[in-house]
């Protein structure tokens, strides 16, 4: 989006498609359009995504889970400039500007046969390598502090401080899910807390293999509330366990005053295991 934002063609149409969530008996439709009746179910004329995007820009998302079918088709377009809808026996010009994306190794998907050497070719005009978070830990406080600013916004909380250990056990960590990983933790951290600072000990809770432990207790929750209850009971137990059912240990850990943990244990109705309701 940046790319088009800056660009001449700024004005125009930007049209994302995601290759991957598109069936492949649908995708040459959304791609190029169709017109009525050219297959079951065509009820009216459909303008394609090509088409959408005529003097703007197109981003083909996740491109290596294309079929090798589109993928000749889209090769036609961008060597013609013209797009033919299903059903349609006519072509139609667009001038669009083509930005594509992958996760995949398409170099290895070309010797395996299911990306078009051609088609890679043609696209790889000017790459643009985006390195794994891993190999760019200084970007992590910035996008954790975008990441929980936006969250909050949506959901009308007050957005807490990260305090400075946080930041460094969340740079530490390898993200083997890169963003999509970082903003879930964000958000899970978000909804189990309720103060005004994430400590180190909530990051730890959350990225340790433990952590997975809350999921089960939130998984038969039907509200955010009561996802976010559940959750934070598993999540206050699991530090009690930690901290041998230690009260203090167990406030000052989580960043949060013991009075309030107190009521928490209330509300919750949380004893130490081997009491009578635990």
């Amino acid at each position: 989006m940046a790319v088009h934002r800056a660009g001449t063609r700024a004005g125009r149409e930007f049209v994302r498609v995601n290759c991957a969530a598109i069936p492949d008996d649908l995708i040459e439709s959304e791609l190029f359009g169709h017109e009525r009746g050219a297959f079951t179910g065509a009820v009216g004329r459909q303008k394609g995504k090509f088409a959408q995007a005529d003097g703007g820009t197109i981003f083909l998302d996740e491109i290596g889970d294309m079929s090798l079918r589109t993928q000749a088709k889209v090769l036609r377009v961008l060597e013609s400039g013209e797009v033919e809808p299903v059903g349609a026996g006519r072509s139609a010009r667009v001038d669009v500007r083509v930005l594509a994306a992958t996760n995949k190794d398409l170099p290895a998907e070309i010797r395996a046969g299911r990306f078009r050497e051609d088609l890679y070719f043609r696209l790889n005009v000017l790459p643009i390598h985006l390195a794994p978070l891993r190999e760019r830990r200084a970007d992590v406080p910035a996008l954790a502090a975008h990441l929980a600013r936006r969250w909050c916004e949506e959901n009308g909380r007050r957005q807490p401080m990260l305090e400075p250990d946080a930041i460094a056990r969340l740079s530490a960590h390898d993200w083997p899910g890169n963003v999509r990983e970082l903003r879930n933790t964000i958000e899970r951290m978000l909804i189990l807390g309720d103060g005004e600072r994430i400590s180190a000990a909530q990051v730890d809770a959350v990225l340790s293999p433990g952590a997975a432990d809350t999921a089960p207790a939130a998984a038969g929750a039907d509200s955010l509330r009561g996802h976010r209850e559940a959750s934070e009971r598993a999540f206050l137990v699991a530090q009690l366990r930690a901290h041998a059912w230690n009260v203090s240990a167990t406030a000052r850990a989580i960043g949060t005053p013991r009075s309030n943990l107190y009521k928490k244990l209330e509300a919750y109705g949380i004893r130490r295991e081997g009491e009578d309701g635990a």
